[in-house]
């Protein structure tokens, strides 16, 4: 191997080199200039030992074990195109701005590499890694990033609020190998000036005024051409007998909106929580000179849109729409979610809870799974809360043992509960109302 040419290479040059050039830590300014060049609108950069990342490092040096630093990239939107009542307007400035980002962070890249640095960039948003569907996909968490490295705090609308641009942005991140002179801190205030025409102009009540969020609500309706929304999708027409039951299920405008997203690039069906947030330096202003105005000219506009607005069977979105907007058409349809694994199932509860079907419900769920996996976890839902533990807390009043195979079928509705129980793969202990109970609060 020394008579190589490229390894007789490498040792002739490593004899010219002091070797400790790469150690040296590189200057902030020289970063922040390099991210400007690359075209970035502003650029934040954070230690790999951050307090604020102490829960992501492990995963973010699995990535990328190198990793010492990371380069939070902000990309400005147009607000106006977001803001348009025409989702095909606000679209397209999404799917330009992801190009954008991505294109950004590769320049960067460059620029860094000829400094000497070692680079790793993640998507702005896809491609995610599919093969953790329906889990943490994403490869970096481009929020968690951005706040540690001061670009901004996650507003009421559950988006990164930039002091000067608002939640007119667009995220992205390299990993470095070279630590910096110097970091940003988080923003020591958030710049969410808690106006609440967030929670006004969703269309499927998913944000609360108490800060709730219902993660599936918004998914299931905003990201219907997409993800969960593609398999419900395609399993509607599996499930079609011919082409007259298809379009009993799935209508004309659909059908075209889903080849839209699949050959153009994906689309929302709302994202209204963004349009309508005045926050930040550069959209403050049009909102408190004349609120009236803005209510008028941005927020009614998204109100009274007539759309169809997707939304899960028996879930707190039914309710909401057909209260608060009569004029827009309901379609019930599914999420096209179905938990991996147990532990997966007891972690998504939070993200498909249903807090005003929980009314009423005070109880405390013992969950036993045995056969491939051996997982216990407590469900606490009480007071319109919800709370998911770790092994058995508490008593219980009802408890629940499964064979993990056969909950995951049943979750699917490939598995019949009442055969499951006839045959002991499924035993419950106390009253089954309790089980119903706890069915409505998650609705899939």
């Amino acid at each position: 191997m020394n008579d190589h040419p490229t390894v007789k290479w490498f040792n002739e040059n490593t004899k010219t080199r002091s070797g400790k050039s790469d150690l040296l830590d590189i200057e902030y300014k020289i970063i922040k200039e390099m991210a400007m060049e690359a075209g970035a609108d502003d650029c934040g950069i954070t230690n790999i030992l951050s307090p604020d990342l102490k829960n992501e490092k492990e995963d973010i040096l699995a990535l990328y074990p190198k990793t010492r630093a990371l380069i939070s990239l902000v990309i400005k939107l147009n607000r106006e195109n977001v803001q348009c009542v025409s989702r095909s307007v606000s679209d397209l400035e999404f799917l330009q701005g992801f190009e954008r980002n991505n294109s950004v962070g590769r320049k960067l890249v460059t620029l860094l590499k000829a400094y000497g640095v070692n680079t790793l960039q993640p998507s702005v948003a896809f491609p995610m890694d599919i093969t953790k569907w329906p889990g943490k996909m994403w490869a970096i968490p481009h929020k968690t990033v951005a706040v540690a490295a001061g670009m901004g705090h996650l507003g009421h609308n559950r988006l990164i609020i930039h002091p000067d641009f608002g939640n007119f942005i667009l995220l992205g991140t390299l990993l470095i190998d070279r630590n910096v002179t110097k970091y940003d801190s988080s923003l020591d205030y958030n710049p969410c000036i808690k106006c609440g025409l967030c929670i006004s102009v969703c269309p499927v009540g998913a944000i609360a005024a108490d800060g709730s969020f219902s993660f599936i609500n918004c998914m299931v309706h905003n990201y219907r051409d997409r993800m969960g929304g593609f398999s419900d999708w395609v399993e509607n027409i599996v499930k079609s007998t011919n082409v007259k039951n298809y379009r009993s299920r799935v209508n004309d405008t659909e059908t075209v909106s889903m080849w839209q997203s699949l050959s153009y690039g994906i689309c929302n069906k709302s994202s209204y929580c963004m349009a309508a947030c005045p926050a930040g330096k550069d959209n403050i202003g049009q909102y408190l000179s004349d609120r009236k105005d803005y209510n008028e000219r941005v927020v009614r506009p998204l109100q009274n849109n007539t759309e169809t607005v997707f939304v899960l069977p028996d879930s707190d979105a039914v309710e909401y729409v057909r209260k608060k907007y009569p004029y827009k058409k309901v379609k019930i349809v599914g999420s096209g979610l179905r938990p991996a694994t147990v532990a997966g199932f007891l972690d998504s509860l939070p993200l498909v809870f249903q807090k005003g079907k929980s009314k009423g419900v005070s109880a405390t769920y013992h969950f036993t799974f045995t056969g491939e996996e051996h997982v216990e976890g407590t469900v606490d839902i009480r007071n319109m809360e919800l709370e998911v533990k770790k092994g058995h807390i508490g008593q219980p009043d009802i408890s629940i043992i499964a064979d993990s195979k056969t909950w995951l079928g049943f979750l699917a509705k490939e598995k019949n509960l009442f055969h499951a129980l006839l045959a002991r793969k499924i035993k419950i202990k106390g009253s089954p109302l309790r089980m119903k109970e706890f069915a409505k609060c998650f609705p899939l």
